[in-house]
């Protein structure tokens, strides 16, 4: 990534903090409303869905026990999805499984929907939503999400030990390739910007151009 590369703080663990207890929309970012009250594990969540409380369309993911609504998908997000599903998809045979806007469970209180993520193959595939040890690399793309995805989402993907997580900044034109995760959030962040080539940390043979995801 060469030149192209310039290192940025660290996301700190302030934002995760306020996230071990009951949270207002206010404390994350005007955008992320608590719905429920809860706080509410994965299972009783999924419950939620099958009692018809919460619908399959509600635009709604699982954070730290809380039911928070995601902002709708704008044109310029749904098509830097697309695009990153074209570059991803024919070099992924054999070596990952693709998925897109499904949860993940990061833990008993955590199913958040990444745009994007990469996983393991597993003989038979997932019957189940993946956990954090499957995933590989993690994509959200962020327009009027950045905030939120930057100071809540990013940080738990560290805390669970998602090895690789990518930030797609659709406003600052720019790449967030954070690794090294830990529970205070990942220990390595580097803005990438167009005329780079992204490689992921446990994809090597996959190169992927900035400029291509950022259209």
């Amino acid at each position: 990534m060469g030149a192209k590369l310039r290192r940025v703080k660290v996301f700190g663990s302030a934002a995760t903090s306020k996230l071990t207890r009951p949270f207002r929309g206010a404390d994350i970012v005007p955008m992320a409303s608590s719905l429920l009250k809860g706080p509410f594990t994965v299972e009783a969540y999924q419950r939620l869905g099958e009692l018809g409380i919460l619908h399959q369309d509600d635009r709604v993911e699982l954070v730290a026990g809380q039911v928070v609504e995601m902002t709708p998908i704008g044109d310029r997000h749904a098509s830097c999805v697309r695009r990153l599903i074209n570059l991803f998809a024919p070099n992924l045979r054999d070596v990952a499984v693709l998925d897109a806007q499904n949860p993940i469970v990061l833990g008993s209180h955590d199913a958040p929907q990444p745009d994007l993520t990469l996983l393991h193959r597993r003989a038979g595939g997932y019957a189940t939503h993946p956990r954090a040890a499957d995933v590989l690399l993690v994509v959200e793309v962020a327009d009027t999400s950045l905030s939120y995805d930057r100071e809540i989402k990013i940080p738990r993907y560290a805390a669970a030990g998602i090895p690789e997580a990518w930030l797609v900044d659709l406003v600052g034109d720019a790449v967030g390739v954070c690794r090294r995760p830990g529970p205070n959030g990942y220990g390595e962040i580097v803005m990438v910007t167009r005329g780079a080539t992204l490689r992921p940390l446990l994809l090597p043979g996959l190169a992927v151009g900035v400029g291509d995801i950022l259209g």
